[in-house]
């Protein structure tokens, strides 16, 4: 067998995500878990009652390896630290007990769980850098206040869309997500739709198109999140995406 060279690999391997994307991560993880839920309910009697638990179980697994992933970045334990662990302790004890319930109230149990992700991430964001130990790239400045506020909600859980008579829109929960701004992110390779992945918006209507971040998305909020950028008005596109360049300008906001 031919040894490789030394100061190389043949491949490409990818960096290990950061604290702050793992958590990211996370929260994308618990909004799937939450959607399938959602969906099983809205199904009425589904035809496996325990079809939640091997999912909650991953969930608690994951969050522990998020709760290991921070303290192994040994910061400070400042108070909103020490609140942010304690909130991710919370999160995998309410995954691993949810597997004890129905589906009901195991919903229940991890209905804020994408919110405490990503609270939990700004925190761990503005202590790495306060201490500059952040190993993340600067944040692109092409990003502006406008991706920023729509790529934290998606990363909530809180975009989706609909098409009705040719036209699409974009539903969102808390700030406002324009269809135009989704359709820069997504041009940009920083954010994608899952078809029929989200519960449709009442009961017998239909399944509704889940916006997730990508993982150059992530990687994007993860550099701004706890800092967003300065806004430099409408019709700014953002960075396109180095790893999944898509062909073509993309569109303004």
């Amino acid at each position: 067998m031919t040894t490789p060279p030394n100061d190389g690999l043949l491949f490409d391997v990818a960096a290990p995500p950061t604290p702050v994307e793992r958590l990211l991560l996370l929260a994308d993880q618990y909004v799937q878990h939450n959607d399938t839920l959602d969906r099983l309910l809205r199904a009425g009697s589904p035809s496996d009652p325990a079809a939640h638990v091997s999912s909650a179980q991953h969930l608690a697994s994951a969050t522990h390896a998020a709760i290991e992933a921070v303290s192994d970045a040994r910061l400070f334990a400042s108070h909103e630290l020490a609140d942010a662990m304690f909130r991710l302790q919370q999160l995998a004890f309410l995954s691993s007990a949810s597997t004890d319930h129905e589906l009901p109230m195991a919903r229940t149990l991890t209905a804020l769980a994408p919110t405490a992700a990503i609270g939990c991430a700004d925190t761990v964001a503005r202590e790495l850098h306060r201490r500059r130990a952040d190993p993340t790239s600067a944040p692109d400045h092409r990003l502006t206040t406008t991706h920023h506020t729509a790529l934290r909600e998606i990363a909530l859980g809180n975009v989706v869309t609909t098409s009705s008579q040719g036209r699409e829109y974009a539903h969102y929960r808390d700030e406002r997500v324009l269809i135009g701004t989704l359709r820069s992110l997504e041009a940009n390779g920083l954010t994608e739709r899952v078809p029929k992945s989200a519960p449709s918006a009442y009961i017998g209507g239909p399944l509704q198109d889940r916006i997730r971040l990508t993982s150059v998305g992530v990687t994007a909020l993860a550099a701004v999140i706890s800092n967003p950028p300065v806004n430099k008005g409408p019709g700014t596109a953002p960075a396109p995406a180095a790893a999944a360049t898509r062909t073509g300008a993309a569109r303004s906001l």
